[in-house]
This record gives structure tokens, sequence and C-alpha cells, in this order.
């Protein structure tokens, strides 16, 4: 399977260049604080409530299709932040795996040794898709905000978008990257891209949120294309779909339950 040309160019949006700023400028006094923007982003990212979505995630290397992964997550609110449980459906060879996120925590479960490991929210998923990045998190439960002005940015569609740029900084054991350049729409608050960095501060990779669609009563994202930050031939594409409330009891959020667990 291979990507048309325009496509992939279009994913890649023309690498980790900086293209597309338009202006930039400080915040004003009455602006909003850097907590309260990234609050309503994480309510478009993700239903502040108990839920499941389906996630297809796609690497690209080259225009190329190299590997692919189905899941479905289940979350569950508690207060500021989720518990989640990922079933992996495919490939065959990894169905049935499950990851659960209980607090700062990050479980594997292998359905063949009936054994749960705990893994980092950083470990490789699939190509530049983290566990962390299928675990439904809010990301002011994770990190500690700043404000770092306004951008008119291009966003994953190459539309320009008048953005809050923030400075979002490591505060849980449980966050996949230790610094997030983030940039959210200053008319709506949809998150409209993010750039993730490691702890000396070199770039892992870049995603732009896209192809909005009405789900669970809100106009949210449900594509992310994550470019790597050392090389902009290899792409990865999470698409969301199927958003639906869902009561989920919290015994499934225990590492001794998850053999129980029916897909």
């Amino acid at each position: 399977m291979e990507l048309d040309r325009r496509e992939f160019a279009r994913l890649l949006l023309g690498g980790m260049t900086a293209a597309g700023l338009a202006s930039f400028g400080l915040p004003s006094a009455a602006a909003e604080s850097a907590g309260s923007v990234l609050k309503k982003a994480d309510a478009i990212r993700n239903p502040q409530t108990s839920f499941a979505v389906d996630v297809d995630l796609i690497n690209y290397e080259r225009g190329r299709v190299k590997e692919q992964t189905s899941v479905t997550t289940y979350s569950r609110a508690t207060g500021n932040q989720f518990q989640t449980l990922v079933h992996i459906n495919a490939p065959a060879a990894d169905r049935g795996k499950i990851l659960l996120r209980n607090g700062n925590i990050l479980w594997l479960y292998d359905p063949s040794s009936k054994a749960s490991v705990r893994i980092s929210p950083r470990q490789r998923l699939l190509g530049n898709a983290s566990n962390g990045d299928v675990v439904s998190s809010n990301l002011v439960g994770d990190y500690k905000a700043s404000m770092e002005g306004t951008e008119t940015i291009a966003d994953g569609d190459k539309k320009n978008r008048n953005c809050h740029k923030l400075r979002l900084t490591q505060a849980s054991s449980s966050a996949p990257y230790s610094a997030v350049e983030f940039w959210v729409d200053a008319s709506n608050s949809q998150p409209v891209k993010g750039k993730y960095y490691t702890d000396s501060g070199k770039l892992i990779k870049v995603a732009w949120y896209r192809n909005l669609r009405n789900q669970m009563g809100a106009s949210r994202p449900t594509e992310i294309v994550i470019a790597d930050g050392f090389d902009p031939n290899k792409v990865t594409l999470m698409r969301m779909s199927n958003y639906r409330a869902k009561n989920i009891p919290e015994a499934w959020f225990s590492k001794e339950w998850l053999p129980n667990f029916k897909a």
C-alpha cells in the first residue's frame, strides 16, 4: 500500500520547519490563564466522562505503510484524570494484550503468560506513537502550563489558525514527555499542534490535530499526524472513531483483574 505523493506531503506538512508561522505576540493582562486554556483543550481532546473509542495506528516510512495496530481505549473519568485500559485488537500476534493506566503507573498485560509488567509511557507502541499517546489523559493533570504568547500557525490542513502557545513541563511521572510546546486555537479551544521534547531538550516528534468530527457532543479531532523529530520521512497516523459513552466498572483498573477482561 502506498500513499499518494500529495497526501504524504500533506501529512508531513513540510517537515519539521517553522513554515506557516505568521505572527507572534505577548498575551494581554486580560488573557486567559494557561491552565484554563489547557483545560478547555483537554475537554475537546477527550470527553470528560467515561467513554470508549476505537483507535487505528498506521506507520508510514517514505510514503509506504510499514505496520499497523488497532486498539480500543476504555477510559473512566476520575477527578482531573482518567483511569484507562487499552485493549490491542490487531495485529493477531498482539491481540489480547492490554495497557493499563491507574494513577501514575502504566502496566502491560500479556494473556499468553498471564503476567503484568510495569512499562514506561514513553515506550514505543507503533512508529512515533508511544504507550502514553493511546492512553487517555488530561494534559492539565500531567503537566504544568505557562503561556508563551500567541501565534498564527498552519494547522494539519494547512489553514492558518490564531493560537495560544503554551509551554508544558512535566508535573507527573506518568507524563510521557519532559516538555511540550502546545498550540490551542484562541477562538474555539481546539488543540492544533504539539512539539514534544526529551529531558535534554531534543525534539522527539511533532503532532498535528485535524479532521474535526462531531463526537459525543463536541467537535473533536479524529486524526493525529505524528512526524518523527529526527527523520521527517517517518510519519504515524492515529485515527479515532466510534466514540461512545460507556459505564466502566472501577474493578477493570486493577492489574490483578486484567485476566478477566473480555473484549
